[in-house]
């Protein structure tokens, strides 16, 4: 096989190797996380509020008599709201996820040499490196309870159970004090963790079936409110509501895209500019792409994106770092389509 010859597929795509459920929202009691299992579910209900005009004004709506006439139009809306039982004081969440085989092997490719190669690439990377570091990372952010996001923050306590599921029952748990885990960096070391990122490697590599059931409870205060995925409205029309959040069978819940997000939040191996802030790990994207600050920290002309990154390895043998050999994995791992299709 001729590396001149060899060309990128047009049509390349990998299916997703970690892959949660939606996260479904009870209600409960600290002190009674023994009986977890019956907590009642939260419950998406409605509010309306009438708030005060405090968005910026433009320059010829800032005379002070309109400025007044806009107050006196108070800003009416129907929201959304999910919030623990006035005698409740903690967040439980819960949902389960697989760890598939086969990371790095297409599920389409009409490129039998470029598959090849790729393949032949990702078994010598999986010999080397066993997945342990992704693994680790993987289950770093399960301990962490990085997937409770806003429900974390200002939380008291934070305990995560995680259990390998074998023919529908629990074979062995896992349990965290999540509070003791940074979301800034993957330092940690316990044995429960050494022993959960094992399962997750192993998983990786096929060696075993691996599901997991993660069942996080957060002590965030009685009556407090809890915070679901919003749905994102793209037709909405007049009357609607301002807010809409997310349920299941009118469980309140988070989409299984936004653990995923947080799961795959490993990447901390991006080029990281002088007069840049160091975020800490982002999501593992293509681009090392952060929406919420519009910004994205792996740029094509920084050759650190996958594509580059990607193809250096593949068709140039020139084999990136062994953290980048990580990001590239862990986007193989993700998912995605990455043909060169025009």
């Amino acid at each position: 096989m001729s590396k001149t010859t060899l060309k990128t597929a047009s049509v390349l795509a990998f299916e997703r190797k970690i892959d949660p459920s939606d996260a479904l929202l009870f209600s409960g009691d600290w002190n009674e996380r023994a009986t977890a299992a019956n907590w009642p579910a939260i419950e998406v209900r409605e509010k309306s509020v009438r708030g005060t005009i405090s968005n910026r004004l433009k320059a010829k709506d800032q005379d002070p008599t309109k400025v007044d006439a806009a107050i006196e139009n108070a800003n009416l809306q129907t929201v959304d709201i999910a919030a623990l039982d006035s005698q409740h004081d903690t967040l439980q969440m819960r949902f389960t996820m697989r760890i598939l085989p086969g990371a790095g092997t297409p599920s389409a490719c009409n490129n039998a040499d470029y598959q090849a190669k790729l393949v032949e690439t990702v078994k010598g990377y999986a010999d080397t490196n066993k997945f342990t570091e992704l693994a680790k990372r993987y289950a770093t952010n399960l301990a962490s309870g990085r997937f409770l996001w806003r429900n974390r923050i200002g939380s008291e306590q934070v305990e995560v159970n995680v259990a390998r599921l074998v023919k529908g029952k629990a074979a062995d748990i896992y349990t965290f004090n999540g509070l003791d885990f940074s979301l800034r960096n993957f330092d940690h070391s316990t044995p429960e963790l050494e022993k959960l990122s094992q399962v997750i490697a192993e998983g990786l590599a096929g060696d075993e079936h691996v599901l997991l059931e993660v069942t996080a409870f957060a002590r965030m205060g009685a009556g407090q409110e809890v915070f679901p995925s919003q749905e994102l409205i793209l037709d909405r029309g007049r009357g609607d509501k301002s807010k809409t959040l997310y349920k299941v069978k009118d469980v309140a819940a988070l989409h299984s895209q936004k653990v995923g997000n947080a799961l795959r939040t490993i990447d901390t191996w991006y080029p990281i500019e002088e007069d840049t802030v160091n975020l800490g790990p982002i999501a593992v994207e293509p681009y090392g792409s952060v929406t919420t600050q519009g910004k994205a920290y792996r740029q094509p002309k920084q050759k650190m994106d996958f594509y580059n990154l990607l193809d250096n390895w593949l068709l140039k043998d020139q084999v990136p770092d062994l953290e980048q050999q990580h990001f590239v994995m862990a986007i193989l791992i993700r998912g995605g389509v990455f043909g060169d299709a025009g």
